[in-house]
């Protein structure tokens, strides 16, 4: 719990005041994507989603450490914009940023993080990084057949993937 809700080390470390003030900022934050997403808001003001996601993720990270879960939450939801602006650059950025907190505050065959390499990895393809494309689907993969089970359809469906690249 210590390692998901860390402050960033700073000469000088914020007041609890000053931690709590985050908190609250964070959850109102949170909650207006959320309200945005549902109504669809998101959809027509992405720009502004965008804009509104960095801006969150400044003001945070001046308090909160990137592996954070209220930047990892506002990370998560920037890279979903990136997606549907087809931002691929952006979108890997973020997801790079995201992968090994995951990996750290979920357990070992989450699909959280089954799904954040699937994701990964089909970015890597999308930019032509082939390397780093197969390594992550094969990570994915190795998460989703414990989960799943070996002859899961999801699983022949990525390893079909991999074989058309």
């Amino acid at each position: 719990d210590k390692e998901k809700l860390e402050i960033r080390k700073l000469n000088v470390p914020p007041s609890p005041e000053a931690v709590w003030d985050m908190i609250k900022y964070a959850r109102n934050v949170i909650e207006e994507f959320r309200r945005a997403k549902h109504y669809k808001y998101i959809l027509c003001l992405t720009p502004t989603a965008c804009y509104i996601c960095e801006l969150s993720l400044d003001k945070m990270g001046a308090v909160f450490e990137d592996s954070n879960v209220y930047m990892l939450h506002m990370m998560y939801q920037a890279m979903g914009v990136c997606l549907y602006m087809q931002d691929w650059e952006g979108a890997l950025r973020y997801g790079q940023k995201i992968i090994k907190p995951y990996s750290k505050h979920y357990p070992s065959y989450s699909l959280n993080v089954a799904s954040m390499w699937l994701k990964l990895g089909r970015l890597y393809m999308a930019l032509e990084n082939r390397t780093a494309g197969v390594k992550a689907l094969k990570r994915a993969i190795a998460i989703m057949e414990v989960a799943h089970g070996k002859d899961h359809p999801y699983i022949s469906e990525i390893k079909q993937e991999l074989e058309d690249h």
